[in-house]
């Protein structure tokens, strides 16, 4: 195989975490993954909401062994998530690592994003609930996928799932160039995210300014 053919040749994906707040379209596009024999780990509500579907998943907490716990603030953040996201396919070291640890590859992460701007735009919103809505874990995940786009595939908003269903019904996996511009997205929004939350904090230690 030629360089500029293997540079095209779709990712295939057997593991995909789901982690959602919004949950437009998500058991359509979780079918897809299924009928396409890929493997579904999921937290809280998006698995509660994938199996009432019918859907098999696995919960996060199975999967790592550890238990989500803080009223759910932790329940992502582990090595076998990260690993399994951040792992360099094809480089020795980090496949004996992983394989060590018992971490497996995640190949497509869906996330999106506690509402936090929605949030703080209702009338007489507190500090706390504010604070209570900044997603920690499902921007970690994003950035993490989105770092190693090379092998993983990251989406962060529900209008991109047709095409992503596409190509993993057409071949099983996604292209480079398809998995690069997810990348490129995802850390636009979480930009985007953490400078609502900054301005937010700014004005609330600052009221003069708000």
């Amino acid at each position: 195989m030629d360089k500029d053919t293997e540079q095209q040749t779709p990712r295939k994906i057997a593991r995909a975490l789901l982690s959602v707040y919004n949950k437009l379209w998500l058991i359509a596009f979780a079918q897809t993954l299924v009928d396409n024999e890929v493997e579904l780990i999921s937290t809280g509500g998006t698995a509660q909401c994938l199996r009432a579907a019918g859907l098999p998943v696995k919960d996060v907490s199975e999967y790592t062994g550890f238990p989500e716990m803080l009223d759910g603030r932790v329940k992502t953040l582990h090595p076998k998530v990260h690993g399994g996201l951040l792992f360099k396919h094809g480089k020795p070291e980090h496949e004996a690592t992983v394989r060590e640890h018992g971490i497996l590859p995640i190949d497509l992460v869906v996330v999106n994003l506690y509402p936090f701007e929605q949030t703080v735009a209702k009338p007489g919103v507190t500090l706390e609930e504010a604070i209570e809505n900044i997603d920690i874990g499902g921007p970690a995940m994003l950035r993490s996928g989105s770092k190693n786009h090379e092998s993983v595939t990251v989406i962060c908003d529900p209008a991109d799932y047709g095409e992503v269903a596409g190509q993993i019904n057409a071949t099983g996996g996604t292209t480079p160039e398809l998995r690069r511009r997810l990348a490129a997205k995802v850390y636009a929004v979480t930009a985007a995210y953490d400078a609502a939350i900054a301005a937010f904090l700014l004005r609330a230690n600052n009221p003069a300014t708000a």
